[in-house]
């Protein structure tokens, strides 16, 4: 493998002379700050190498040496990385920086480094001369899992951080609630996961679709499940980010507690948890026993998730029942508002004002924007990038993730042998052109702009390999575009990346990854006769 070979581009690479072969005899010196990522050297790379990598320098000899030294200009996930005759020598400017050198270590060493165990008996592991000066563009560098409509069990989950190191993603955002599910056990109200985590049915394809999975389907992460999963994320410098849906998205929630509906409008106790898909009208009511249930709720996710950010969703929330509701209509009135959206507004700066007292930030999809923003909240831009270019304005932190463009649950080619198409056409070649940062902002507003993030979401994507062919190729061409310093989209070299990416389907092969093949998808990834929502022409430049 050669260093014109890497994905993500790094930002400066120098090739040398002479590189050095790995052996059963080379050893690892991991200094302060980096013993996770020798830790993560040692497993990986013995498990396919046999080699035990043991402490210690080499008199005289290669090492493989590990060091965080000042961030510097690098910053603290930036990484050098010198490969000669004398070995490894890896410093970060942190110790993400240390891990991210790594991944970029087993890139060198050729695709089987990506296997679980030795294929090649005897093979010789040589390491190309190389010096690689790299550092990400964006701190936040996301992927939007939804676990909600179709759960997805805690060895998928971890088996994707894992995936999602190897491509230098750090935002795994946990999209654990809606109405067809719940899928984090809270001890205090334990109908949430009892009932709520639990569909009698589901839709099959699109809400228009007339077929249906006769099958129960739910699931659900015990806490120590979702503790094992930060810890895993955490050793790989991923940071997981909770989304607990309020107050639309939530009739799962009510199905298990009725009382949070608005029972004065209809009957909540004859919900169940949804089993089909679209914008559901049955939302939480703005009362003070709703905010002290979900109070009781984050406070459990808090002693969970260490993430600064929590998701509190905020989307999608018809106002209908508010309107008919007297007691949402008096909640009004007591308060002074002036109407749906406000109320709207007044529930979410509930809990950012809630959660700034404990130390961490709401975080929302952009229409918490609508009826005025709560001082410190963040705004997740999905529907284009409006949302976010008026967030940032206003001086909000931003993570752009704009539908037409990163939402990676629509289609990827026009083809009828397509699986279930939703959306958009956003091809491998979309994804490479995405620009998270919209020419509209200043300089001082872009700085606003966390980073970027895309989103899967999993009405059609029922298991694990449905999972990998909506998320690849795409992810790696999304991974570039947050994690490198490309030019403009128009004159971004696809041509490079599809030469590097070449070599890096056989990385994804070694892995297991089942990604969309560049000439369509296999015979088994077809999901013909089922009914999607395909939509056609470019999507909007919003």
């Amino acid at each position: 493998m050669t260093a014109a070979e890497l994905l993500p581009a790094p930002r400066a690479v120098r090739t040398l002379a002479a590189g050095f072969t790995l052996d059963e005899d080379t050893p690892l010196a991991a200094g302060p700050g980096t013993e996770a990522t020798a830790r993560w050297l040692r497993a990986t790379l013995g498990a396919v190498t046999g080699f035990a990598l043991p402490p210690g320098e080499r008199p005289g000899g290669a090492t493989i040496r590990l060091a965080v030294e000042d961030a510097g200009p690098l910053g603290p996930e930036g990484y050098r990385l010198t490969v000669d005759e004398a070995g490894v020598s890896l410093r970060g400017g942190g110790p993400a920086g240390v891990f991210w050198g790594a991944q970029t270590l087993r890139q060198l060493l050729g695709p089987e480094a990506f296997r679980r165990a030795p294929v090649t008996p005897g093979r010789r592991w040589t390491l190309p001369g190389v010096a690689v000066e790299d550092t990400p563009r964006f701190g936040w560098r996301g992927l939007l899992l939804d676990v909600a409509r179709h759960f997805l069990p805690k060895d998928g989950v971890l088996r994707l951080l894992e995936v999602m190191a190897a491509h230098k993603l750090n935002v795994l955002h946990l999209h654990l609630t809606d109405d067809q599910g719940w899928r984090v056990e809270i001890t205090r109200h334990p109908e949430l996961t009892r009932t709520g985590a639990w569909r009698a049915r589901t839709k099959l394809g699109h809400r228009a679709s007339p077929l249906w999975d006769e099958r129960p389907h739910g699931g659900y992460y015990t806490q120590d499940d979702i503790r094992e999963i930060v810890a895993y994320a955490a050793e790989r410098h991923i940071t997981v980010v909770p989304e607990i849906d309020v107050p639309g998205h939530s009739q799962a929630a009510i199905a298990a507690y009725p009382e949070l509906g608005n029972t004065d409008v209809i009957d909540t106790t004859a919900l169940t948890v949804w089993d089909t898909w679209g914008i559901n009208p049955n939302v939480l009511a703005p009362t003070d026993n709703t905010l002290r249930f979900y109070e009781g709720v984050f406070e459990e996710v808090l002693d969970l998730f260490p993430s600064v950010f929590v998701h509190v969703g905020g989307d999608e929330c018809p106002k209908d029942q508010w309107r008919r509701s007297a007691a949402a209509q008096a909640r009004i009135k007591e308060l002074g508002l002036a109407g749906e959206d406000e109320l709207q507004a007044w529930f979410i700066a509930h809990f950012d004002r809630w959660l700034a007292a404990r130390g961490r930030r709401l975080i929302g999809w952009d229409e918490i924007l609508e009826g005025g923003l709560a001082p410190g909240a963040a705004v997740s831009s999905w529907r284009g990038y409006a949302g976010g270019i008026a967030a940032a304005r206003a001086g909000h932190d931003v993570v752009m993730c704009p539908e037409q463009y990163v939402y990676l649950d629509h289609r990827q080619a026009a083809g009828e042998d397509e699986p279930v198409p939703i959306g958009f056409v956003r091809t491998l070649e979309d994804v490479y052109r995405f620009e998270p940062v919209p020419p509209q902002l200043t300089e001082d507003e872009a700085r606003h702009v966390l980073g970027t993030q895309a989103n899967l979401w999993s009405e059609v994507t029922e298991d694990q390999q449905r999972v990998d062919y909506q998320l690849f190729p795409r992810l790696a061409a999304f991974a570039e575009v947050a994690w490198s310093a490309l030019p403009a989209p128009a004159a971004r070299d696809f041509a490079g990346f599809e030469h590097r990416m070449a070599a890096h389907y056989r990385r994804l092969d070694a892995l297991g990854v089942a990604y969309r093949p560049p000439e369509g998808p296999r015979p088994w990834q077809r999901r013909l006769g089922i009914l999607g929502r395909p939509i056609d022409g470019p999507p909007p430049n919003r």
